[in-house]
């Protein structure tokens, strides 16, 4: 490699910001707030609810490690074009499908941003929606590298806090999670929640593809991929444990985060982690924004027409999200979307997990490659 190829694919952009990436779609949304936890895993039961984890973890890696070589060999770094190359004309159900998780998951998160800002400021709801809006909005105008860079230092707060989150569950309530454990010993339906969480999570390998510019080889590819699910994961298994404890009223909780802190009597780490969450929803809703910008620059690239410019990107990115997150709560969409969670599950397990596993893998086993360190030019 030349000296300038190895400052811009550094071991750190081609092994772990991958991984920190999938984070970036999955966390905020879901188990930020331990919401989704509650709703796939401990349905399970306590060890079910872990067996579940383990599964939505290696299923995580497995699909990572493969959309991962086949988006290096072929050198398609956004969805539209990873998805013709796979299904050809079929790439439009994907997109389709996108489009309806992105509308749900950025209401969510407008909605999420708003209750934030009115239980720690007391604020009127929009201004946290309006907070979040815009600063998703201002990282996505600068391309790949904010948005890299935004990955990168949100995912050292969140792994801070989450490590001091399981620290102090353990010296205030630790002594009920064994307990917990021996008491209930359930573990049905652990595989199916564990594969429903995965398929339309791991959807995310597909969205951060524009991070995937890095890889300068299979090898890259495959030990990315592998770690993407533990480094998705990691964080649910820490705020899955102490959860236990409460188990199974806490299943029933709106925010179990908020169940744990209280009972861990520490304002100061309440404040803290409510601004995790914060950081959490905007890595989150930056990776969705983003596989949208990048899907229509390479489009409009494609026509001849220059990249799209700062000011283009802002303004993408400004209409998306107020559309989202006003207008669908308004019309009452994300009622409508959000019954249909599990669907979404379903759907994405047709139209990303199946060619994927078929299609895809024969396309690897065809040997369809990019050369090695393709990316150094």
């Amino acid at each position: 490699m030349t000296d300038a190829a190895n400052a811009e694919h550094t071991w750190f952009k081609r092994i772990l910001l991958p991984g920190l990436a999938l984070k970036a779609f999955v966390i905020g949304g879901g188990y930020a707030t331990g919401r989704e936890l509650a709703e796939f895993f401990l349905p399970s039961g306590p060890r079910g609810g872990l067996m579940a984890i383990g599964l939505a973890t290696v299923i995580m890696s497995l699909l990572s490690v493969i959309t991962f070589v086949i988006a290096r060999r072929l050198q398609t770094f956004d969805y539209r074009n990873f998805f013709r190359e796979i299904v050809g004309p079929g790439w439009i159900l994907f997109e389709l499908a996108y489009l309806l998780l992105v509308v749900l998951i950025l209401a969510v998160y407008g909605a999420a941003a708003g209750a934030i800002a009115g239980a720690v400021f007391g604020a009127p709801e929009w201004v946290g929606t309006v907070a979040l809006m815009f600063g998703i909005a201002g990282v996505v105008a600068f391309g790949n590298r904010a948005v890299e860079r935004l990955f990168r230092d949100v995912s050292y707060l969140l792994y801070g806090v989450y490590a001091l989150f399981i620290v102090f569950a353990l010296y205030s309530f630790g002594h009920l999670i064994a307990p917990s454990f021996a008491a209930h010993p359930e573990t049905a339906g652990w595989a199916m929640g564990g594969l429903t969480y995965a398929s339309y999570n791991t959807v995310g390998a597909v969205i951060i593809l524009p991070v995937l510019r890095h890889l300068v080889s299979d090898r890259d590819a495959v030990i990315s991929g592998v770690l993407a699910g533990p480094l998705t994961m990691l964080p649910a298994l820490m705020f899955f444990i102490p959860m236990v404890a409460f188990y199974p009223a806490i299943k029933d909780a709106q925010l179990p985060s908020d169940v744990l802190l209280q009972r861990m009597g520490l304002p100061w780490f309440h404040l803290l982690f409510q601004a995790m969450i914060f950081s959490a929803l905007l890595e989150s809703g930056t990776s969705a924004v983003h596989a949208i910008n990048e899907r229509i620059d390479i489009a409009w690239e494609s026509r001849g027409r220059a990249p799209l410019s700062h000011r283009a990107r802002l303004t993408i990115g400004l209409v998306l999200l107020a559309l989202c997150m006003f207008a669908a709560g308004r019309f009452g969409l994300v009622a409508l979307i959000a019954n249909g969670y599990r669907a979404l599950a379903y759907i994405f397990l047709a139209v990303f997990v199946l060619p994927l596993l078929t299609i895809g893998v024969w396309k690897i086993f065809r040997n369809e490659r990019a050369p090695e360190h393709a990316l150094e030019t």
